[in-house]
């Protein structure tokens, strides 16, 4: 295949990825928008919020949000990951503009509860937090939203959910604890 066929087929391909998030807006927009299930995500997107910023704390805000970012940004990817590969999926859609991913987990419930996680107790074993905190992600969250039809695991063994959440919470964990915080304005 040459270059030329190969962009030709990258541009057949985004074509049909044009179409699918057609569908899933479509479906978004007249499905399940405004239902009970979507108030709900609505609810987990928004509140998980509103109770990190009334009881985080907020002497360590700033390393706490990091370790959430991160986490943010890596939930993403590893979902945009198994979702091209059909390894699980969101059958539940929230927004039109980003149909295929379930963005509460994404964006709130994921980041806030390794924010939690690593402030509660600092100092105690950050394998045994992690651990509490990868288990309950993934036998207890994970079932629970594949019961009410937000996630559709295919399959998808839970053993495998704990450890990329116990991978997440380390790697937030580890970003949270660097010691190379310093202000902009003090380097120079």
């Amino acid at each position: 295949m040459t270059v030329k066929e190969g962009i030709e087929q990258t541009d057949r391909a985004a074509e049909k990825l044009i179409e699918v998030n057609n569908l899933m807006t479509e479906a978004t927009v007249n499905s399940f928008m405004f239902t009970w299930q979507w108030w709900f995500g609505m609810g987990l997107f928004i509140i998980p919020w509103i109770v990190w910023f009334l009881f985080r704390n907020k002497e360590c805000t700033g390393r706490l949000l990091i370790g959430g970012f991160v986490t943010i940004i890596l939930s993403l990817i590893i979902d945009l990951i198994a979702l091209s590969y059909g390894l699980w999926s969101y059958p539940m859609a929230f927004s039109p503009i980003a149909p295929l991913l379930f963005l509460p987990y994404h964006l709130s419930l994921t980041p806030v509860a390794i924010m939690f996680t690593l402030q509660i107790k600092p100092g105690a074993n950050a394998l045994l937090k992690g651990s509490i905190f990868a288990a309950i992600g993934a036998f207890v969250g994970m079932n629970f939203f594949e019961m009410i039809d937000f996630y559709n695991s295919k399959g998808w063994p839970k053993t495998y959910d704990f450890f990329i959440y116990l991978s997440l919470f380390f790697i937030a964990y580890w970003f949270s604890n660097m010691d190379s915080f310093k202000k902009i304005a003090e380097r120079s």
